[in-house]
């Protein structure tokens, strides 16, 4: 293989990729000092066995368009205290320290997880559909 050949090629990414269930809580529109404004959201997943159901949490910047309209449209719902349970769809995963600022663990380091939501799969606002599974309508057209 030449220079020009390997130049001309696409460049390769490996992507980490997280399906799951979980709870969308902290809806917010966050402004750096410096750079641009971005919507952001914690998700509260759900693991384990389901008499035994624990979370881990991740920390989200919303990328995807569809993600962004659907997000602002439940801002209310999530704010109102409502369960808004999600399938959801987190790529880039990475692990970032912090120091807990109060509480019983005030100084200490902690780890938090962040991602980039890309999309979600369903939605349920307290037990109803709020957006259903596009795959059962896309399979009936291919």
């Amino acid at each position: 293989m030449n220079t020009r050949t390997a130049s001309a090629e696409k460049p390769k990414f490996f992507d980490l990729d997280i399906h799951g269930i979980g709870y969308l809580n902290r809806v917010r529109e966050v402004t750096p000092e410096n750079g641009f404004p971005f919507l952001s959201v914690t998700i509260a997943a759900l693991r384990g066995s389901a008499d035994n159901v624990q979370h881990t949490y991740f920390e989200c910047v919303v990328v995807g368009e569809e993600a962004k309209d659907l997000v602002r449209q439940l801002t209310f719902a999530v704010e109102a205290g409502l369960k808004v349970l999600v399938g959801f769809h987190l790529s880039d995963l990475q692990a970032q320290t912090f120091t807990f600022k109060q509480g019983e663990r005030a100084g200490t380091t902690g780890v938090g997880l962040k991602s980039r939501l890309l999309r979600f799969q369903w939605i349920k606002v307290d037990g109803h559909p709020y957006l259903t599974s596009p795959s059962a309508s896309q399979q009936a057209t291919v």
